[in-house]
Order: structure tokens, then C-alpha cells, then sequence
């Protein structure tokens, strides 16, 4: 799975990419300074099922710390959008090419008003957060419209003459995009169009097409950063204006900054939680103080910094994904080389015994038999649907 996160330049993009990897990329006062996309790897969290053995688990893709497991996430942050990205302003055409494989987006908007739509830094208060959201969204809606009606005429009047399968046809020309023919037949429901004559929509049709595809293929969390810098009735003003995309409020800043004293051994934090603890014996300056006690006052009054929390909203929440422990001994919870409950994956809602066979192994997915529920022991057929936190082995044929 992988994650982008999108939004006009200088919101504090690259820093909550920081926050999440702790990897170190450049962040700057002024716009692009992300140029090339970064790429890293964050997590979720999950309960780990190993208490239920009694055992410790051996994990392997996805750490446990105390109980919980951190799932992997991909995570790519492309340069800012400005107006214009889609026709290729701010080199947009590329930038926006660097989220053609991404799931699900977290938009990332400046809580505080204080960026203009160029990312140029602002008085607090001078631009309104609800136009961010407008012009990206805009702006990817106009760039999968873009791809859908290149040639349209042509090729529209071709699947008429030949009787061509609507939905197939489009999702051909999104191949490239990530988008299927499920995502295609979905949006056809929802869009009224005539399906026998597309070669009679209008650029408008396309763009309403467009828009819906994304809002089903590309599910979307409005990240309000800078949150540290406003009252909370700001975030409850966005979240009325942007309604029903989700929002959640974050201090990516104040987020990098624990996760970074915590790695220096200053202080005991875990991500996400709303807490930290100075480790005894740390001897910290006066300035290191203040900024603890800065974030100390920012926990009381918002819980947490939000950012692990935004991370798991969209892919936990919009994008509907559910963690699954495949094991090749059902009593044991084991795998060949006796590791415990080894590997967690993060499916979709919905996912087939079978579906989960092929992402382990394409020769497991074609010689499937059965699954084996780890906890009752009961056989489960191809189409049985996976739930959250299931232990399960897989049959297959040698």
C-alpha cells in the first residue's frame, strides 16, 4: 500500500513525512523545496493477537511494541500543487505523475491560514483553509479528466462502432492511473450519462466522471496542520466547510520533535500517544525545556499531536483496510521456521480467503484449497471474507 501525501507547497508536507518515517529530507520557509518525491515507510498500529497464545510473537514485516503491532504504510511526498498543476504550472504534470500508484491521499492543508496559494509564508488568518482543499482537489479532478478524454471523440465514436465494453474501455485508458474496471462500473452507477453514446459527453461529463473515479479510487484525509498555531474552532470550522471528507488536526512539527528527542534518548515516547516522560538523568538546555513544556501544553489541550492518528484515519477509516495474520500452522500460530504470528498484512474490507493466498504467494492463490481459521479450526472456502484480526492458514495443492 502506498500512501501520498498532496496539498500546496510550504503546509508542512515534508515535515509530517519526517514525522512519520524519521527519515531526514529538506524543509525549508519557502515553496519547492521538495523537488524529487520522497519516498519512506510509516506504520499503523493493530493489537498483536499473540496474547491470546500466551507466547511471544516473532514478528517479521511489522514490529510489535508491547501488544501492538505497526503495520507498514508506504509513504510518498510529492512537491506542492499550486493552480494550473494539471496543464503543468510548477512542473505540476510531473509532480502529479508521482502519485499515479499511490491508494489514498492525505491532503495536507494549513490549519492557520498563513500560505498562500503559491506557498509563500502569510500573516495567520490570511487565506482560508477550505480553498486549499478546492483548488487540489480541483486540480487532480482536471488531471484524471485530462487522461480520460485524450482523443476522446475518436476513441469514443470506435467503441460504438465495435460494440465495446463501456467500463473496460475506460479503465484502459487508466491503467496507468491504478484505476480498474470495479472502480469504473462504480462511478457509472453514480454519474448519469448515456452509456450508449459516449462519444456525445461533454468535457463537463468527463470532469464529473473524473471526479467521481477519484472519490472512489483515491479515498482522501484532509490533513489541518499547524494546528499548534490556532484555536480548536478553527478545525471545526473546516471540518464543516469540507464535509464528508474527513479531518483530522495535526503538529507535524511537534510530532518530529518528540519522535527526534525520543531517538536522542531524552525523553520515553511512543507515536501517537498523548504523553511523553523525560528520561531520568537527561540533562537538557534551557531551550530544549521550553519546547517540551510548549508541547506538554499542546498534548493537554488536543490529546495527541494527531499525526500517527491522521495516518491511520485514512487507511484504517476512508481507504477501509483491515490487518490479517496469515500462518502455515493453525494450532501454533507458526510459520516453517517456528516464528510467531511472523507477518500482518493490510488487506481491504472484503478480501477473499483466496485474494489473500495470491498476495502471499501467486503459486498458493492457484492451487488454493481451503483456509484454516486459527482460532476454531473451521475450514474456510475461497470466498469466505476476511475480518479484522484473523489468524489463518492456507491449503493449497503441491
Amino acid at each position: 500500500m502506498e500512501v501520498g501525501l498532496i496539498g500546496k507547497p510550504n503546509v508542512g508536507k515534508s515535515t509530517l513525512f519526517n514525522a512519520l518515517t524519521l527519515l531526514n529530507v529538506p524543509v525549508g520557509p519557502y515553496p519547492f523545496t521538495t523537488i524529487e518525491a520522497n519516498k519512506g515507510v510509516s506504520f499503523v498500529r493493530f493489537p498483536c493477537p499473540h496474547g491470546e497464545k500466551g507466547t511471544p510473537c516473532t514478528p517479521g514485516n511489522a514490529p510489535c511494541d508491547a501488544g501492538t503491532r505497526q503495520v507498514p504504510v508506504h509513504l510518498v511526498d510529492v512537491a506542492g500543487l499550486v493552480p494550473g498543476a494539471h496543464a503543468g504550472k510548477g512542473k505540476g504534470n510531473k509532480f502529479l505523475d508521482d502519485l499515479r500508484q499511490a491508494d489514498g491521499y492525505l491532503h495536507v492543508v494549513d490549519l492557520s491560514g498563513g500560505t498562500t496559494p503559491e506557498g509563500v509564508l502569510a500573516e495567520p488568518g490570511s487565506f482560508r483553509p477550505e480553498e486549499e482543499v478546492a483548488f487540489v482537489q480541483e486540480e487532480l479532478d482536471l488531471w484524471v479528466a485530462g487522461a480520460l478524454g485524450k482523443q476522446w471523440d475518436k476513441a469514443s465514436r470506435g467503441w460504438e462502432l465495435s460494440g465495446a465494453k463501456l467500463d473496460e474501455a475506460i479503465a484502459g485508458r487508466l491503467t496507468g492511473m491504478g484505476i480498474n474496471v470495479g472502480n469504473v462500473q462504480h462511478a457509472l452507477r453514480d454519474v448519469p450519462l448515456d452509456h450508449a453514446r459516449p462519444s456525445k459527453w461533454t468535457e463537463e461529463d468527463l470532469l464529473h466522471l473524473a471526479r467521481d473515479l477519484l472519490r472512489i479510487a483515491r479515498p482522501r484525509l484532509v490533513v489541518a496542520n499547524k494546528a499548534d498555531r490556532v484555536a480548536q474552532e478553527a478545525l471545526k470550522d473546516l471540518e464543516g466547510k469540507v464535509a464528508p471528507v474527513p479531518v483530522r488536526a495535526t503538529s507535524a512539527d511537534l510530532e518530529l520533535l518528540l519522535r527526534r528527542a525520543a531517538k536522542a534518548g531524552l525523553i520515553s515516547y511512543r507515536p501517537g500517544e498523548g504523553k511523553f516522560q523525560v528520561v531520568e538523568g537527561s540533562r537538557l538546555s534551557g531551550g530544549q525545556q521550553k519546547a517540551l513544556d510548549d508541547v506538554g501544553s499542546y498534548l493537554q489541550r488536543w490529546g495527541t499531536t494527531g499525526v500517527i492518528e491522521a495516518l491511520e484515519s485514512l487507511v484504517f477509516g476512508a481507504m477501509k483496510q483491515i490487518v490479517v495474520f496469515p500462518v502455515e500452522d493453525e494450532n501454533r500460530w507458526t510459520d516453517k521456521q517456528g516464528r510467531v504470528l511472523p507477518d500482518a498484512h493490510l488487506v481491504p474490507q472484503g478480501t477473499s480467503a483466496r485474494q489473500l493466498a495470491y498476495r502471499v504467494h501467486t503459486d498458493l492463490g492457484e492451487h488454493f484449497v481451503r483456509a484454516i481459521d486459527g482460532r476454531t479450526r473451521r475450514a474456510l472456502g475461497a470466498d469466505h471474507p476476511l475480518q479484522g484480526g484473523e489468524v489463518l492458514r492456507i491449503v493449497a495443492k503441491r
